[in-house]
């Protein structure tokens, strides 16, 4: 269904509005498999709307967009299909309460793909030690820390073994301590080669970890390059971003 070589998301001339705003310009982008992507740029620009555009929880409304060989722009999305291969994580971890870590993370693969009993267990402690939790399977989130809950999100993501994982301002609720252990997590992935498109506020990780840094500036793909082109920025609007301290 998807060729090795084609890009695992492809955006060409994507458009997307809210009412009479127009949020994406028409926007142009590749990420191939195994790469990191770090969409970065001003409240506003567009970055958020075009990361929730990849798995379906924003419908474009002109150009192109396929996922994981799925063309997202035709109608009849198998959107549950689609999610199987892309994971999300968001800035709210969305943890149930009344479930345990390990109940918690597993429970898509228990009802998606129907895994039981032992391999539940298995899958639950590969998952959790991924993100250097495998000891707090039997907690519950309200005895975790935010770090360690927003890595309990990414273990739930993990879980279903997606092709592509998706991080939208994942650090940004967290104090620095937190946010390094997350960004850590991320990074480890990254080193395994798991395709990655994160909207990120910190420019350091982007620079050290991101195959390509996007410039999102007004609904539009602004500037883009490798984590190098922060410390050279290319055009007037992203030396004024980087130069705000944001």
């Amino acid at each position: 269904m998807h060729d090795g070589n084609e890009p695992l998301v492809r955006f060409r001339d994507v458009r997307k509005s809210f009412g009479s705003l127009e949020v994406l310009k028409g926007i142009t982008l590749d990420v191939q498999r195994g790469q990191v992507v770090a969409l970065i740029g001003r409240s506003g620009s567009g970055k958020s709307t075009a990361l929730r555009c990849i798995n379906g929880l924003e419908k474009i409304n002109g150009g192109e967009l396929t996922v994981v060989g799925r063309a997202l722009h035709g109608e009849g999305i198998d959107l549950r299909a689609l999610r199987k291969d892309v994971g999300i994580v968001f800035q709210s971890y969305n943890l149930f309460p009344h479930l345990t870590v390990a109940e918690n993370v597993t429970l898509a693969p228990r009802k998606v793909n129907g895994i039981k009993g032992e391999a539940v267990r298995a899958l639950a402690a590969e998952v959790l030690t991924e993100v250097g939790l495998a000891e707090k399977a039997d907690n519950y989130p309200e005895q975790l820390s935010g770090g360690q809950q927003q890595r309990v999100a990414i273990a739930r993501s993990l879980a279903m073994r997606p092709k592509l994982m998706l991080f939208d301002e994942v650090t940004s609720a967290l104090d620095p301590e937190l946010t390094g252990e997350v960004l850590r997590v991320i990074a480890r992935l990254a080193s395994e080669g798991m395709t990655m498109v994160l909207v990120t506020h910190e420019m350091a990780f982007a620079r050290q970890v991101a195959d390509l840094v996007v410039f999102m500036h007004q609904g539009r793909v602004w500037e883009t390059g490798k984590g190098d082109m922060l410390a050279n920025p290319q055009t007037e609007e992203l030396r004024q971003f980087l130069g705000n301290g944001l």
